[in-house]
């Protein structure tokens, strides 16, 4: 494997990193990955390092507010406006590097958490350029309490400041996820079943790190938007789309209305639930089954989707 970084400038001058881990040999089709809230790219070598032994390039890049590129004092926050929207953009630059660097090559999307969401407007928007897209650690449909939780964090936009951190905010995001898994050891026990897993995690500065009131709004008010039958409409039919999880993730309280949702749009949906698997499969106990599944997936839908 041959792995190297660099930086996307971006228009408005944001820098985007972006990992790149290549085979050996030439590769048979490229992955795309975008991570999740509150971590960075850099944690999917170990998934790279699998793909690339696949015969796969991967290209993984850091959202704004995320990874050691970020401007000082703005982790956790992508920007002063239109924040998602920028993030989401961002992903298809990087795309569009991609398929610059390796021309001809065929684009598989994997989306984690966070990235997943994005994923699926991404899917929407994008979907024609990719062979397929992989969403790990999803979800659906938000609950209907949506507007309200809207409401609470302009308000602490109004107390605290667009850069401010809210502990009432971080609780309605995140602090359910360990309810089922107490006693607890650690604050992210939800993620996986490996407790060298979670203290990796836990011991990584660019990991766990608070995140603005800006970022929870840019997420609150987007998630409702990509869910709707409109946007789930635009992704293309013939798109092959892997839906995998783990059946005690506590991020995917609606995974079954996204399948739904997709199914019932007639898209191409393949599922996956690990039993007893927490959030971040591919760091879970059985990431070895988790990631062969995965690259068997790839395999196939690489195998039948046109260039």
């Amino acid at each position: 494997m041959q792995a190297s970084r660099f930086l996307l400038d971006r228009d408005d001058g944001a820098k985007i990193q972006i990992y790149r881990w290549a085979p050996d040999g030439a590769p048979r089709a490229a992955v795309q990955i975008a991570h999740g809230l509150c971590e960075h790219a850099g944690r999917y070598e170990r998934l790279a390092e699998a793909l690339t032994r696949a015969g796969y390039l991967v290209y993984a890049s850091d959202h704004r507010g995320h990874g050691p590129s970020g401007a000082p004092g703005e982790l956790g926050f992508f920007a002063k406006s239109d924040g998602w929207r920028k993030c989401v953009d961002d992903l298809w630059a990087v795309n569009r590097r991609l398929a610059a660097d390796a021309p001809g090559l065929k684009i598989v999307f994997f989306g984690h958490s966070m990235g997943s969401i994005m994923g699926q407007q991404f899917i929407a928007e994008h979907g024609e350029a990719l062979a397929g897209a992989a969403l790990s650690g999803s979800n659906g449909p938000p609950p209907a309490i949506l507007p309200l939780g809207r409401l609470i964090a302009r308000f602490e936009r109004w107390r605290l400041g667009a850069r401010g951190h809210s502990p009432l905010l971080r609780q309605m995001i995140f602090g359910e996820y360990n309810k089922p898994f107490r006693p607890a050891r650690t604050d992210f026990d939800w993620l996986s079943r490996d407790q060298a897993e979670v203290d990796k995690y836990v011991a990584d500065p660019l990991c766990g790190f608070p995140f603005t009131v800006q970022l929870a709004i840019d997420i609150l008010d987007a998630v409702g938007p990509i869910a709707s039958p409109a946007t789930v409409a635009q992704i293309p039919k013939s798109l092959p789309i892997y839906i995998f999880s783990g059946a005690r993730d506590p991020v995917g309280a609606n995974l079954k209305g996204l399948i739904e949702a997709y199914r019932g749009a007639g898209l191409d949906v393949t599922v996956k639930v690990y039993p007893d698997a927490r959030h971040e499969t591919l760091n879970e106990i059985n990431r070895e089954e988790v990631t062969t599944d995965l690259i068997a997936w790839l395999d196939n839908a690489v195998g039948r989707r046109s260039a």
